[in-house]
């Protein structure tokens, strides 16, 4: 089954988020994502060792809190460049007592539509 790449990303686990937000290395990938940047400019950045900011960056786009961007580029090296993908992160109580994450995502922009179309399309050839 193949994704529809331009439907909302589904609600991450409750205790994936909260890793994440836990995290002092995410936190500190997060602070420098004032605009999207590869894994080498985070590392660099934020101080995070480059092997350990793939693995966060990893556990932070499976949370909902990044988003992955592809930069194509002519070379045919494409890179991979991450941005802040969340406005609010709210955790309830709902009826049953259980605790519930809501992420309000940001509108994603007509190229990051495509970048997804496009990783899709990359997945399935």
């Amino acid at each position: 089954m193949v994704r529809d790449p331009f439907a909302d990303e589904e609600t991450p686990e409750l205790q994936a988020v909260l890793d994440a937000l836990d995290d002092e290395d995410c936190r500190d990938i997060v602070s420098v994502l004032e605009e999207p940047l590869t894994a080498s400019e985070i590392s660099e950045r934020s101080g995070v060792p480059l092997s350990t900011t793939y693995r966060k960056l990893e556990l932070l786009t499976e949370s909902s809190l990044l988003y992955e961007g592809v930069e194509v580029r002519s070379d045919g090296q494409h890179a991979s460049r991450y941005a802040i993908d969340f406005e609010e992160v709210v955790i309830s109580l709902d009826e049953e007592l259980s605790l519930t994450v809501d992420i309000s995502h940001r509108a994603r922009t007509p190229d990051q539509r495509l970048e997804n179309l496009w990783s899709e399309v990359r997945k399935e050839t």
